[in-house]
């Protein structure tokens, strides 16, 4: 049968005994280390006695005056502070692999260019582990509903996922109309979708984000004059070549209105049209997330103080 003595040598040092030793072998003073560590003497004296017991090596030569460390307590500060500092990187690393983000952006907007945005998404530190693939908002959600990401940016709210995911609003990005520059309507600051009714509107198929282009069809029908329509290419660079030609024009997420090329221009719609013709973006998550880094990265997105 084991004995008292036997069970207490079996027994591992604990962290908080680590702790400490550390607090009196640095501050050579059990009132002051008590209070280092918010703890009230008589519990800390007990902590270095079962620790001394654990190890079966007096740590302290104790006097009414002084508290020396012993050479096993010499030796023992450099292998606490080690395992205390290795303890802690493991924690850190665990929260850093729990806080991993898989963050899914839509092609439909360049973020670098959506300066509130993007330091809000700087703010993670989560940068260069964001997921960039070529996909429509459409797609994104469905690869978030099946937990391939654990939030995406979206614009607009997707048509058929309220039963799997929750949004909030982040901030609404303003369209600009590309134009060719030989067009009279270039010679305007701000331009009117009656103003380039001779071309076409280079346009996208529905089922690439229903909500914008239902959103923006409602505004269409409104006009006294009816838009023409053509196909919008799968490569914007070909769109974008076209409108030079003279082959139609585009309306474009500001942040994506990015390409010069000579005979190519972009103007800012007029104000009535402005209004209405945008892109609201929202950071879209699974229904009743509950994690607390999907959470906080949410809230950080979600903060308009711009």
């Amino acid at each position: 049968m084991a004995t008292a003595g036997h069970l207490i040598s079996n027994n591992l040092p604990s962290v908080k005994q680590l702790q400490c030793f550390l607090a009196v072998a640095h501050e050579l003073n059990f009132r002051k280390a008590a209070e280092r560590l918010r703890m009230t003497q008589p519990p800390l004296t007990r902590q270095i006695q079962c620790l001394e017991a654990i190890l079966n090596k007096p740590l302290f030569n104790r006097s009414t005056h002084d508290v020396i460390l012993t050479d096993a307590g010499r030796a023992l500060v450099i292998k606490a502070e080690k395992i205390l500092q290795d303890l802690n990187a493991l924690k850190m690393e665990s929260l850093a692999s729990e806080s991993s983000l898989r963050i899914g952006l839509t092609r439909t907007l360049n973020f670098e260019f959506i300066e509130p945005v993007n330091r809000q998404l700087s703010k993670l530190n989560a940068r260069d582990d964001i997921e960039t693939p070529d996909l429509t908002s459409a797609q994104l959600l469905q690869c978030l509903s099946k937990n391939m990401f654990d939030l995406v940016l979206t614009g607009e709210k997707a048509i058929g996922h309220e039963d799997t995911v929750q949004y909030q609003w982040v901030y609404q990005e303003p369209l600009l109309m590309a134009i060719p520059a030989g067009h009279p309507a270039s010679l305007k600051d701000n331009v009117s979708l009656n103003d380039v009714s001779d071309l076409p509107l280079f346009w996208f198929s529905r089922s690439a984000n229903p909500s914008f282009y239902d959103k923006c069809e409602r505004y269409f029908e409104q006009l006294t004059t009816p838009i023409k329509r053509v196909k919008e290419p799968e490569d914007s660079l070909v769109m974008l070549t076209h409108i030079v030609r003279g082959k139609g024009f585009a309306l474009m997420p500001r942040s994506k209105c990015t390409f010069t090329q000579e005979g190519l221009c972009y103007r800012a719609l007029i104000p009535a049209e402005a209004e209405k013709l945008t892109i609201d973006i929202y950071v879209a998550t699974r229904l009743n997330e509950d994690r607390e880094a999907v959470l906080h990265a949410q809230a950080i997105l979600c903060d308009n103080r711009f």
